[in-house]
């Protein structure tokens, strides 16, 4: 049996899927959890072989958690199930780590498929997502100013986004300002936005 850690915050969807895999006959979901906090202390302690995360969950997104995951259980493999096929999500999970990235409207038959796969070594990608991550390139922004993109978003002011990250407020312009030129946008906000979309913050 390949022992499965399923991370997905919407009860739902979890169940539906558990459900899913159930059918398969040679898959077990051990563990289930709805919080990106919850992954790790579950998989030290049900040890799956596949572990299915999640993007965007409370308690840390799927893909910092699948880092810290990466680095205390080396040996699971890591599958990210997403709404969300953002070509920066792609390289950044490549890069902690994962070795599958599939998208949720793929058809459900694909995805006892890809586990499969993903215990037998292979990497797994949405073509679709690969072909954008190709053409996209990479990521022009730097840590600073994606945590500075990412205080604007909500639409904050430059002196709110000075005082949440510590920084002058004339240092918050100039990061801001290199942000929106290499982002090719007319504003703060829409940088972000841009950003986001992407899969850069």
């Amino acid at each position: 049996m390949i022992r499965v850690l399923l991370a997905e915050d919407q009860a739902m969807v979890r169940g539906a899927l558990v459900a899913l895999l159930s059918l398969a006959g040679d898959i077990e979901v051990v563990a289930e959890v709805g919080r990106g906090d919850e992954v790790v202390p579950a998989a030290l302690e049900a040890r799956p072989d596949v572990a299915l995360l999640d993007i965007e969950m409370p308690g840390g997104d799927g893909l910092t958690v699948s880092a810290a995951l990466h680095r205390q259980l080396p040996e699971c493999r890591i599958l990210i199930l997403t709404t969300f096929g953002r070509p920066g999500y792609l390289k950044q999970a490549l890069a902690n780590g994962v070795v599958g990235f599939l998208l949720k409207d793929a058809p459900s038959a694909q995805l006892a498929t890809a586990i499969r796969r993903a215990l037998a070594g292979e990497r797994i990608v949405d073509p679709g997502l690969a072909m954008a991550a190709l053409s996209e390139g990479d990521n022009p922004l730097t840590e600073r100013e994606r945590e500075v993109l990412r205080a604007a978003l909500p639409g904050a002011s430059i002196a709110e986004i000075a005082a949440q990250l510590f920084l002058s407020e004339g240092t918050v312009r100039n990061y801001l300002s290199v942000a929106i030129q290499k982002m090719g946008a007319r504003n703060r906000i829409e940088a972000a936005q841009l950003a986001r979309q992407k899969g850069w913050l």
